[in-house]
């Protein structure tokens, strides 16, 4: 299959302006501003159920419709925080496919009447900040970025922004906090960032795979796109594998083929072929999911995967075999989850403060009252947490006791 989103493994050095160019590059944005309205923009990308490739899920263009036309100015952010354990696609787009990415920022920004674009970067990235402010230089040059694009009223900047390492800015309120140089933390929800965002105003943000699809859903229609993927699920989506599998990596695979297509057709099965025993399909932040049969030719969409009681999310897949102990699993993520809570609001502050507590009391003493503390205490959290981080850092405690009980025998 040609690559949608990870074209520079068919069409090598597309990184550099010229040969992006010569293969369609910047044609999709140039006809939108010369020659469509904003809205219809918007119209061909909802059109084509293009979802939130972040995590979420939601349809872009119908968020991008939720925009406030009575507030102005507009903004439009990418997040490339990308601090998700197990998820590194975001970061190989904007290395090796950079122009199509901010190709798909500029066509966000003129289908909501945005004149400035942010892409904000998790800390750890500062070479990759590096590297795309010397493209999108290089996009000023071309004439691609700039005042009164192509002949037309239409102006557009992009500018690249930095953070600190916080998982918690990877939340959409906390990142446009951390670029208005406030503390990373999650603002209390409505309103939504369509209508207060960046600096109080209306504000798309969308993830670096959802906006690298813009482009060529624009130059080859709506219905091409969703000719590939399921009736839930349009399109390609990037699967970052990893975990105890012969080949790791980022495999881009239209939606509807199965966990077995993925781990063992393109991750090349267990190492040393062990049994397999647990996924995690969306990173530390996932609910475990028992590895039978019925699993592994589960479709990889949205809605398949929650009939096994847990969701695709950024489809991080973290693959377990049986020599891992599902306890030592879930330690892992609270001390990964308790680092990484911003501390703002109670139950996931304390929360997390004491299932590290009682997961490092199981380590030393393997007491199963500990076990069912565990649990109370993570169910406790649920539902009642400020941001979905609360929320995350119980999944993989309530699904790893309750689906894996073996695992917390003495």
């Amino acid at each position: 299959m040609t690559h949608v989103l990870l074209r520079h493994r068919d069409i090598p050095n597309i990184n550099t302006i010229d040969v992006y160019k010569k293969n369609g590059g910047f044609e999709a944005f140039k006809n939108a501003v010369i020659k469509m309205k904003p809205e219809e923009v918007t119209n061909v990308v909802k059109n084509s159920g293009l979802r939130g490739r972040g995590g979420a899920g939601f349809p872009t263009g119908m968020k991008w419709q939720f925009m406030d036309n009575k507030n102005w100015p507009h903004y439009v952010v990418a997040n490339a925080d990308e601090s998700e354990p197990g998820t590194f696609k975001d970061r190989e787009i904007m290395e090796q496919n950079p122009f199509q990415f901010l190709e798909g920022v500029a066509l966000a920004s003129y289908a909501v009447g945005a004149n400035a674009a942010y892409v904000y970067l998790r800390g750890e990235f500062w070479q990759v900040a590096k590297f795309l402010d010397e493209k999108i230089a290089e996009m000023e040059e071309a004439g691609f970025l700039g005042d009164k694009l192509f002949g037309t009223d239409y102006s557009l900047r992009i500018y690249t922004h930095l953070g600190a390492g916080a998982y918690i800015c990877g939340e959409e309120t906390a990142l446009l906090e951390s670029i208005e140089g406030k503390r990373g933390q999650p603002r209390v929800r409505p309103p939504f960032p369509p209508s207060f965002g960046l600096y109080g105003k209306p504000t798309v943000v969308n993830n670096v795979e959802t906006l690298t699809n813009v482009p060529l859903i624009l130059s080859k229609g709506a219905d091409w796109y969703k000719s590939i993927g399921t009736a839930d699920s349009a399109g390609v989506k990037i699967f970052s594998l990893s975990g105890r599998v012969k080949k790791p990596g980022n495999y881009e695979l239209p939606f509807g083929k199965t966990f077995r297509d993925l781990i063992y057709g393109e991750g090349g099965g267990i190492i040393d072929d062990r049994p397999i025993k647990a996924i995690m399909p969306a990173g530390a932040s996932s609910s475990l999911i028992v590895a039978d049969d019925k699993a592994l030719d589960t479709i990889l969409d949205y809605a398949s995967v929650r009939t096994l009681g847990a969701d695709l999310g950024s489809a991080s897949v973290i693959v377990i075999d049986d020599t891992v102990s599902i306890e030592w699993v879930i330690s892992k993520t609270i001390h990964f989850f308790k680092h990484e809570s911003c501390g703002k609001c109670t139950p996931c502050r304390e929360g997390n403060h004491w299932m590290l507590s009682v997961v490092n009391r199981i380590e030393h003493h393997h007491n199963p009252e500990d076990v069912e503390l565990l649990l109370n205490v993570a169910k406790q959290m649920q539902g009642k947490c400020l941001c979905a981080l609360g929320e995350f850092a119980t999944m993989a405690v309530v699904t790893g006791i309750e689906r894996f009980p073996q695992d917390f025998k003495a």
